[in-house]
């Protein structure tokens, strides 16, 4: 039926050059292909699930990661967090389910920012910016949002590969008004890639097509592409050795620009490099799901979502009745139950995208039929060309630690700036619901009030950030106009941002 089927005769298949115009496959099939990708998801997560963020660097083979029985019911049972990259995505699906294809961004960012499970990065701050009136895509984009370049949409974007199978033009489409609520540029284009992959993966078994086939829907002159195109090229010269092209990319493209937290740290939250590590899962895992998950987990980083991701594009391509026993067991004790902060099960899932596959297939010129369907495959068109924190390059992190009152007048030379700060959390069983009010004078006059709510599910990631500055030296004081004894406010660091990497001196 595709190029890139074997012989009958047992031959190594032929590499496919393109596709056909046409793929007809059985509806049987495609609900197989669909809860291949879920479970694939499920299982790659769960398998790195120990590791994520323990590590700051590789992860070497004698570092056991171990597969028990029970792992996916005693993640449900006690961590039921692990999960953010499928109930996430579920917010989405079920929105589709509710109101159809062309439901529009607003209904997602309600769904998104209203829901009760607890968010990080990219997406925080996109639900405290939509909770204050900064609606997509301004919420999402780089001057409003530092964590825009983060993993957030990249993690939750296997929701429009699934519903477009073999449609790549579509799947990009359903993450445009999606992903930038939380991202934007490389941020946006780690979901764009991956959705292309989870596409791609229903019309084609060639790993190695999929990958780069997928990425054509990058523009090229973006730094996203650069750093896929970089891996791609390494894993030809170094066919065997996954670690090589580990140590290339994090040289090249292992510092982190945006993200408050990994500016000069160790937690790169960044989707370019994790991308990197998802198809480094793919291109050297072979086609085999556990070298598949493992390579993606063991380059570390954020080492549950990068396996979810790999293991979820694998699981299309294989099936699941292809994913072997071995990583399936334990999936039958979870698939009627409902992931946390959600009323839908693994099971409804596989149902929800089954249905609104049916309907893009229809949408994009297929057909469905009683037992089978025909897609209309697509030739990948790169999405636009957009880039976050050009001009602007962290050259330093000071550390206060000082409560506002002590923190006196920062002073720093250049164009941008984060300030990051600490205030306790309102526990569960006795939120106060307070929210500081904090007034931010920049250069001797007041720039803005910020609020920062105690609520957990509520707060805002950084205390203040502005960019485009003009180029010099610039003071930033704060006074918070509400101060409460419980929730103290304490300005941890200072970010700051020139126009190009700082020299290096040495006297």
């Amino acid at each position: 039926m595709l190029a890139v089927l074997a012989s009958a005769c047992g031959d190594k298949p032929a590499k496919p050059t393109s596709l056909p115009s046409e793929v007809t496959i059985s509806k049987e099939k495609l609900m197989d292909k669909i809860k291949g990708g879920w479970a694939g998801q499920m299982i790659g997560c769960t398998y790195g699930g120990p590791t994520e963020f323990v590590y700051s660097t590789l992860i070497n083979d004698n570092i056991q990661i171990q597969w028990p029985e029970h792992r996916i019911k005693w993640y449900y049972d006690k961590a039921p967090g692990l999960y953010d990259d499928i109930y996430m995505d579920l917010t989405f699906v079920e929105v589709f389910e509710k109101e159809g294809l062309d439901a529009p961004v607003e209904s997602f960012a309600k769904a998104f920012s209203t829901a009760g499970y607890p968010l990080w990065h990219a997406n925080q701050a996109a639900r405290n910016n939509i909770r204050n009136g900064i609606m997509p895509p301004e919420s999402g984009f780089w001057k409003n949002n530092p964590h825009s370049d983060d993993i957030d949409f990249q993690i939750e974007a296997d929701y429009a590969g699934l519903m477009a199978p073999g449609m790549v033009n579509a799947a990009t489409h359903f993450t445009d008004d999606i992903g930038h609520m939380m991202n934007y540029g490389d941020g946006w284009y780690g979901g764009v890639y991956v959705a292309a992959m989870y596409s791609l993966a229903f019309v084609t078994d060639d790993v190695e097509y999929i990958v780069k086939e997928a990425l054509k829907t990058i523009p090229q002159q973006s730094k996203y592409y650069q750093c896929m195109a970089d891996v791609i090229k390494w894993h030809e010269e170094y066919p065997d050795n996954w670690e090589l092209t580990w140590a290339r990319v994090e040289r090249k493209w292992g510092f982190d620009v945006g993200c408050s937290e990994g500016a000069f740290g160790t937690t790169n939250i960044d989707a370019l490099i994790n991308s990197a590590y998802i198809i480094m899962g793919l291109l050297y895992g072979e086609g085999d799901f556990y070298k598949t998950i493992d390579v993606s987990t063991r380059c570390g980083k954020d080492s549950d979502c990068n396996p979810a991701s790999s293991g979820g594009i694998l699981g299309v391509i294989l099936g699941y009745e292809g994913i072997p026993d071995y990583w399936k067991k334990g999936m039958a004790e979870v698939e009627d139950r409902n992931l946390a902060y959600t009323d839908i099960s693994m099971n409804k899932a596989y149902q929800m995208s089954f249905n609104q596959a049916l309907k893009v297939i229809e949408r994009y010129d297929g057909k469905v039929g009683s037992d089978e369907v025909t897609i209309k495959t697509q030739t990948p068109e790169a999405v636009r060309l957009e880039q976050g924190f050009e001009g602007h390059w962290p050259i330093k992190r000071n550390e206060i630690r000082k409560q506002i009152a002590d923190c006196g007048e920062q002073e720093f030379n250049g164009k941008g700036v984060v300030f990051t700060y600490l205030m306790p959390m309102d526990k569960r069983d006795a939120p106060t619901g307070y929210v500081a009010e904090v007034e931010v004078y920049l250069d001797g006059a007041l720039d803005q009030t910020v609020k920062l709510p105690a609520d957990n599910n509520s707060r805002r990631l950084d205390l203040y950030f502005k960019y485009d500055l003009p180029l010099g030296n610039h003071k930033v004081s704060f006074k918070v106009k509400n101060p409460d004894t419980a929730h103290p406010v304490e300005v941890r660091s200072m970010i700051i941002y020139s126009d190009k990497p700082a020299a290096i001196q040495h006297q």
